[in-house]
C-alpha cells in the first residue's frame, strides 16, 4: 500500500502543477486590476503607481509571474492580500477552520441522513416509507441551498428566534456557553448544505443498495441461513458502497460551491465569503491561493477514495 500511496502522490504533483498554469493564466488574462482603484486617484501620483505594479510584476510576462508565483509557494510565501494588507497564508489559516467546520459537519449529517435512510428504502423498494423517502429526496435536490437558507432563517431566526443568522467567529466566553453557542450558530447553515447532500446521497445509497441486493452471492448467503441483518451490513452494504464513496469524492466540488453561498447566506467568515470578497475588490494573490486550495482539496479526496476501495472490497488490489 505505501508504495501505492507514493505512486498517487507523484502522480498529484503533476496534475496540481497543471491546475495551478490553468488558474493563473487564467486570473492574469482576466479583466481588472488590483490596482486599478488607484488609477482613478487622483492624489496618487503615476510615478507610484508605476512603482507599485513595478514591484509586485504586474506588468511582466504572465509565465514569469507564474514562475515566481509558483518559487514562492513552494518556500511557503503565499503572497501578500492587497485588501487586507497582510499574508495571504495567514490570511487564509484565519478562514479555513470554520470552513472546514461547517463542510466537514455538513458531510457528517450528510451521511447520517443517506445511509440508513437509502438502506433501509432499498431493502423495502416500493414501500411506503421507499416512497416517502425519495419523494423528500427529490425535494430536497431540486430545492437549491440559497432557498432553503433564507426559508430556515424565516423560520428559526425571525419568526421563533430560537437561532441567530449571523454566524460569530469571535464569540466571547469560555465552557460549555461557548461551546453551545457556536453549535445554535452552525445548526442552520450545516442543516442547509447537509440536508442538501443527503437527498443526492439517498438516491445513489438506494440505487446501489439495489443494485447489490439481487446478486447471486447475496442469495446464497441468504440460504446458507445467515440472519438478514448480517446479510445486509454485511455482504451488501460493504460492496454497495463503493460507488458511493466514489460519488462523494466527486461531489466535493460542489461541496465547496454550495459552502460558498451558504457562507454569504449566513455571513460565515470562511474560505467562501473570502473568495468572493476577494473576487469583487481583485484581489488576486488571494484568489489564486483560495482556488488552489479547493483544487489540492478535491485532488486528495479523490485519494482518499481509491485508498477506501481496498479497504471495502478486498478484491481490490494496491498496485
Amino acid at each position: 500500500m505505501s508504495r501505492y500511496l507514493l505512486r498517487r502522490l507523484m502522480i498529484m504533483i503533476p496534475s496540481i502543477l497543471g491546475i495551478s498554469i490553468v488558474l493563473f493564466t487564467i486570473l492574469a488574462l482576466a479583466p481588472g486590476d488590483p490596482f486599478e482603484e488607484l488609477a482613478t486617484n487622483p492624489n496618487v501620483p503615476p510615478d507610484v503607481r508605476a512603482n507599485l505594479r513595478a514591484k509586485f510584476g504586474l506588468d511582466d510576462p504572465v509565465a514569469v509571474r507564474y514562475v515566481r508565483w509558483l518559487t514562492a509557494m513552494l518556500q511557503g510565501d503565499w503572497g501578500f492580500s492587497f485588501v487586507s494588507r497582510i499574508d495571504v497564508d495567514a490570511l487564509i489559516l484565519q478562514r479555513l477552520p470554520t470552513t472546514m467546520l461547517v463542510i466537514g459537519s455538513s458531510q457528517i449529517l450528510a451521511l447520517l441522513v443517506a445511509l440508513p435512510v437509502g438502506i433501509y428504502a432499498a431493502t423495502r423498494p416500493y414501500s411506503v416509507f421507499d416512497q416517502i423517502a425519495s419523494t423528500l429526496a427529490f425535494i430536497g435536490f431540486a430545492l437549491p441551498t440559497f432557498f432553503t437558507g433564507l426559508v430556515l432563517i424565516l423560520i428559526f431566526s425571525i419568526t421563533l428566534d430560537w437561532l441567530p443568522f449571523v454566524y460569530r467567529a469571535d464569540i466571547s466566553g469560555s465552557g460549555w456557553r461557548w461551546v453551545w453557542e457556536h453549535i445554535r450558530q452552525a445548526i442552520m447553515p450545516v442543516a442547509v448544505l447537509g440536508l442538501f447532500q443527503a437527498a443526492s446521497y439517498t438516491r445513489y445509497v438506494r440505487a446501489a443498495v439495489l443494485d447489490v441486493i439481487r446478486l447471486d452471492y447475496v442469495t446464497t448467503a441468504r440460504a446458507k441461513g445467515l440472519a438478514e441483518r448480517v446479510v445486509v451490513i454485511k455482504h451488501v452494504v460493504r460492496n454497495a458502497l463503493i460507488p458511493v464513496v466514489t460519488l462523494v469524492a466527486l461531489q466535493m466540488p460542489v461541496v465547496f460551491s454550495g459552502g460558498i453561498v451558504t457562507e454569504q447566506i449566513f455571513r460565515i467568515p470562511g474560505i467562501g465569503s473570502l473568495l468572493i470578497s476577494s473576487i469583487l475588490a481583485n484581489d488576486t494573490p488571494v484568489i489564486m491561493a483560495v482556488t488552489f486550495v479547493f483544487a489540492c482539496l478535491v485532488v486528495a479526496f479523490n485519494l482518499i477514495a481509491d485508498l477506501l476501495y481496498g479497504w471495502l472490497d478486498p478484491r481490490i488490489t494496491y498496485r
